[in-house]
């Protein structure tokens, strides 16, 4: 017998023997006209009906339709805006090889004869340049540096109170900042030595920015800045100190934005990661912590330290390099929660700096300068002796002869090292009246003395620019982290030393 149910048969429901619709689509109220779904922000589809109705409701004038799509039009992604300013980035370098074909045009020597060419002129320089700043390629600057002159020595660009503890360079080297023992905190510019001053926040102003326990932060001892860092883009600035806070600072307005609290010492480093909105701070609490400055929010905690961090660096890599007390050396791959250790066979390291991404170079507080490899967890070369006591600083000059708890003199110590980004150019300063250029030529063939730069006073931070064309040095009277030493004839501030390069 038949089953003449189309259900039970197999048959799409709804349908007949003749295959005709029981229920019309256009009866059911679900999806009649009179009554609309509402639709999703993101769904603008709409059809004809309804845009000749919506027309005749509205005089044909369509005004309401405007305001509605401007209220849908979505906001520029993370991806339409690097592809933004990657298009900018090609068309200034294309407008500024026109100029110089223009320039050399008027001379009668062209270089570029087809827009083709430029393109790929440009191209390559892209290329070169995102292979200097990601480590791969190592520029040569250091053979092309000449020896400055006697009367071609350090001039002061600013000055200050006490001594500098801290200096750091913008992205596109046109703005310096400096910070001192006595919390002031400067903003100049690298030309005309212009500077202006940050104005520290009342206890209530602080407090609502995140402070925690300011009590005691009022007297100058407590407010002495230990270290400074500014982002790659030029917007904020980082500084850490004797009050265990780290302050967030906007570079446009010079006003405190934020105090992180959370470190229970002195906060002794800071860097930022390049290109990035992450910052690290070391403490004398024996950890790192990570902040994500336009977030205004604390991310994690790195642990590993028995003794105080004194240096932190980072390039474009969530890589983190750190030197601390204990004689130890530490690389911390956040991303995948591990770090490497590399041990000093001698005494304290006191600073640490990257060269790129598999080599970097430290000081430590016998007078030696290390060049490390990622490889190996040992030094692949010492200078020993690096920073002798030269003869006016050991006659008289230095109170007490300058000694620390271990017997060493502290004129002597390796306090700061640096290196231009990309390059086979590091500087390296101490209390003994100059400061050091050094040819990094790899881990095969170690580091080469270049020239002696006249300096008095304890360098406690360097900073090179990043096209190699002037080095800074933050100057001071006494040490860094301490007052185990004394040179009275030093001049507290920054000093610009200018390189000629052939």
């Amino acid at each position: 017998m038949k089953n003449n149910n189309p259900r039970k048969r197999g048959g799409p429901p709804g349908r007949n023997k003749s295959g005709n619709s029981k229920f019309s689509m256009d009866r059911d109220p679900f999806f009649s006209n009179n009554k609309r779904r509402k639709k999703d922000k993101d769904e603008e589809i709409e059809s004809e009906e309804e845009e000749v109705d919506r027309g005749m409701l509205n005089g044909g004038g369509g005004s309401g339709d405007d305001e509605e799509d401007e209220e849908l039009t979505p906001e520029e992604t993370a991806e339409e805006k690097r592809q933004r300013i990657a298009k900018a980035v090609v068309e200034n370098l294309r407008a500024r090889e026109k100029e110089l074909e223009g320039e050399e045009d008027e001379e009668g020597d062209r270089e570029f004869e087809k827009d083709g060419e430029r393109d790929s002129f440009v191209a390559k320089k892209l290329m070169q340049q995102q292979l200097e700043e990601s480590g791969r390629l190592r520029r040569v600057i250091a053979s092309r540096v000449q020896k400055p002159e006697s009367v071609d020595g350090f001039e002061v660009l600013v000055k200050h109170r006490q001594s500098v503890t801290a200096i750091c360079l913008s992205d596109d080297d046109s703005k310096g900042f400096s910070a001192s023992k006595d919390g002031t905190v400067l903003h100049w510019d690298v030309d005309s030595g212009k500077a202006e001053k940050y104005q520290w926040p009342n206890d209530e102003i602080l407090r609502s920015h995140g402070a925690k326990n300011p009590e005691g932060r009022a007297t100058k001892h407590n407010r002495n800045v230990l270290a400074l860092a500014v982002s790659t883009d030029g917007r904020y600035l980082a500084s850490g100190g004797l009050d265990r806070h780290v302050h967030l600072w906007d570079t446009r307005t010079r006003e405190h934005i934020q105090a992180f609290p959370g470190h229970k010492g002195p906060v002794s480093c800071l860097t930022f990661r390049k290109g990035s909105s992450e910052l690290f701070s070391g403490s004398y609490d024996r950890s790192i912590k990570i902040w994500n400055v336009e977030d205004r929010a604390y991310m994690n905690t790195l642990f590993g330290y028995q003794s105080e961090v004194l240096t932190i660096d980072c390039l474009w890599q969530e890589r983190v390099l750190a030197v601390g007390r204990d004689r130890s050396m530490q690389l911390f791959k956040v991303h995948d929660e591990s770090r490497l250790i590399f041990r000093s066979s001698t005494s304290s390291l006191e600073c640490c700096c990257f060269i790129d991404n598999s080599e970097f170079v430290s000081g430590s507080d016998d007078g030696n300068i290390e060049l490390w490899g990622i490889q190996k967890k040992k030094p692949v070369y010492i200078v020993k002796n690096a920073h002798t006591l030269s003869t006016d600083v050991d006659n008289g000059e230095l109170k007490d002869n300058g000694r620390n708890y271990n017997g060493h003199i502290a004129s002597s110590w390796v306090s700061s090292v640096c290196a231009c980004r990309g390059s086979d150019l590091a500087a390296s300063g101490a209390g003994n009246g100059s400061v050091r250029l050094w040819a990094v030529e790899g881990a095969g063939k170690g580091i080469r003395p270049l020239h002696d730069l006249p300096l008095t006073g304890f360098v406690n931070s360097l900073a090179f620019a990043k096209s190699g064309k002037f080095l800074l040095a933050g100057v001071g009277q006494e040490p860094r982290l301490g007052r185990w030493g004394h040179n009275s004839a030093a001049r507290n501030g920054v000093a610009i030393q200018w390189l000629k390069l052939l």
